[in-house]
């Protein structure tokens, strides 16, 4: 972790259930001296393999694992188009990790495009499609709304560049000038969240739009949503998206790889062209005051997730992964 940054929420909720938790510092973002410090938490704690999440974590977690002799398996979920000339090379770098990983595990059929055009070898590679717990899903209560009457637009995700949330707040912004009735719930954390969060001041929308962090009763906020919203540039297979969709909240997005797994367009929800704005909005609006064509396309998303993307089926790919890596061990 970098200094002044939060716990991980996932840390926080594995100390809830008692698991053993480990954090290694980090001096900054590039610090690589965490390598070291990781490498000797493997040997201490005689861990098999080390799963990794992210450019930052594959970087770092590859040489640790080849320094402490494990094995390493890597999940990309998006390759993110960076404008700082140090993350641009941070972001290379966990690209060219993946060539020295043991496994690289996309979760889509994108992403597996995408690794092997960097020269990752197919035999090291498996897809292992992303998958979301429906019974969690299932089990939160829908929250009483302070206001039941407006039209609560809501997303949730990591608020960093690919996610795109400026379009999100652009396309509100119009949106309210038409329909004072809608509200903007934004849930999540990120580098972005403060440059997004001083454009909102100078919204004249900006006293309907909420940034909540990242919450425990995310699941539960989600079901107040009347839209799930994304304008993402580049996606895995996003977890957000399979949630709101198995909670029957209707989808309208950016038509991009990823994204499109999971929703077709006028079949379980409304996508429109990379960054055409205009007509994202006017499938907010479609998705919002046509109640029967909103439910229809709800329902059909909801049916296809439950049909396609279960938790229980990765989790059980991934424990025969690691069970068929460790087995001479």
């Amino acid at each position: 972790m970098e200094p002044g940054q939060k716990p991980l929420e996932l840390v926080k909720e594995y100390q809830k259930l008692n698991l053993a938790t480990h954090i290694v510092d980090m001096k900054n973002k590039f610090d690589l001296g965490a390598v070291d410090r990781l490498a000797a938490l493997i040997r201490e704690q005689n861990i098999d393999i080390i799963h990794t999440h992210g450019y930052k974590s594959d970087i770092i977690g590859v040489l640790a694992a080849r320094r402490a002799k494990i094995q390493c398996v890597v999940t990309p979920h998006g390759f993110e188009n960076a404008k700082d000339f140090k993350l641009k090379a941070f972001i290379w770098l966990g690209c060219q990790s993946m060539r020295f990983a043991h496994k690289v595990v996309p979760l889509s059929q994108q992403l597996m495009q995408d690794v092997l055009d960097i020269g990752v070898k197919p035999e090291k590679t498996l897809y292992i499609q992303n998958g979301v717990d429906l019974s969690e899903v299932e089990a939160e209560p829908v929250p009483a709304r302070v206001e039941p009457n407006k039209k609560r637009i809501g997303f949730v995700g990591q608020m960093i560049s690919r996610k795109n949330i400026r379009d999100i707040l652009d396309i509100f912004e119009e949106l309210h000038t038409k329909h004072p009735d809608t509200e903007l719930i934004l849930l999540g954390d990120g580098d972005a969240r403060q440059d997004l969060e001083q454009h909102t001041q100078t919204l004249a929308s900006k006293d309907a739009i909420e940034f909540l962090g990242f919450r425990d009763d995310r699941l539960s906020l989600l079901k107040s949503f009347d839209l799930f919203v994304m304008t993402s540039t580049l996606e895995g297979i996003p977890r957000c998206l399979m949630e709101a969709t198995a909670a029957s909240i209707p989808v309208a997005a950016y038509d991009i790889a990823g994204i499109d797994q999971l929703i077709s367009h006028e079949k379980t929800g409304l996508l429109a062209t990379l960054g055409d704005k205009q007509t994202l909005l006017s499938y907010w609006e479609k998705l919002l005051y046509d109640q029967p064509c909103a439910t229809e396309m709800a329902e059909n998303a909801k049916q296809f997730v439950y049909d396609n993307y279960s938790a229980q089926r990765m989790a059980a790919q991934y424990s025969d992964l690691f069970e068929e890596m460790t087995k001479d061990s």
